[in-house]
C-alpha cells in the first residue's frame, strides 16, 4: 500500500508528522528543485497510489490543492482522503475560512471519499487499510 501526501506546503511540518506513524509507503512530492520532470513523477505517483491523501492547513496560501481533492473525491473517491487541520506553526483559520472547509469537506464525504481531522486519526486509517 502506498499513500500520495498532497496538500499543504509553506513549510507546514504536517508530513514530518505523519510520516513516522505510517505503516504504509508514501510518496513525498515535497522537493527542493521543482521542474518539469519532479511534475511528471508527482502525476505518475498520484495516479499508481492507493491512496491520494490532501492534507489542508492554515498555512495553505494557494487553492489547488482544494481543486485537487474535489477533483479526485469525484473521479477516484475511493482512493481520496482529506485531512484539515485546525491548526499549523501557530496559525488559525478563520471563522469564515473553517465553515468554507467544513463545506468542502461534506462535499467530500457526499462524493465517497475520506475526511478527518487529525493526523492521529488519518493514521490509524491508513494502517489499518494496508
Amino acid at each position: 500500500m502506498k499513500v500520495f501526501l498532497g496538500g499543504t506546503c509553506n513549510g507546514s511540518q504536517w508530513r514530518e508528522e505523519l510520516i513516522p506513524e505510517l505503516k504504509i509507503d508514501y510518496f513525498n512530492p515535497v522537493i527542493d528543485d521543482w521542474n518539469e520532470e519532479a511534475q511528471k513523477n508527482e502525476i505518475r505517483e498520484r495516479q499508481i497510489s492507493d491512496y491520494c491523501l490532501y492534507v489542508i492547513t492554515p498555512l495553505l496560501t494557494g487553492v489547488y490543492s482544494i481543486a485537487e481533492v474535489v477533483d479526485d473525491s469525484n473521479k477516484r473517491p475511493e482512493k481520496t482522503i482529506l485531512c484539515i487541520l485546525d491548526e499549523d506553526s501557530g496559525e488559525k483559520w478563520s471563522n469564515p475560512q473553517r465553515k468554507s472547509l467544513e463545506a468542502v469537506s461534506k462535499l467530500v464525504k457526499s462524493n465517497g471519499a475520506k475526511a478527518f481531522n487529525s493526523l492521529e486519526e488519518l493514521a490509524e486509517f491508513l494502517n489499518n487499510n494496508e
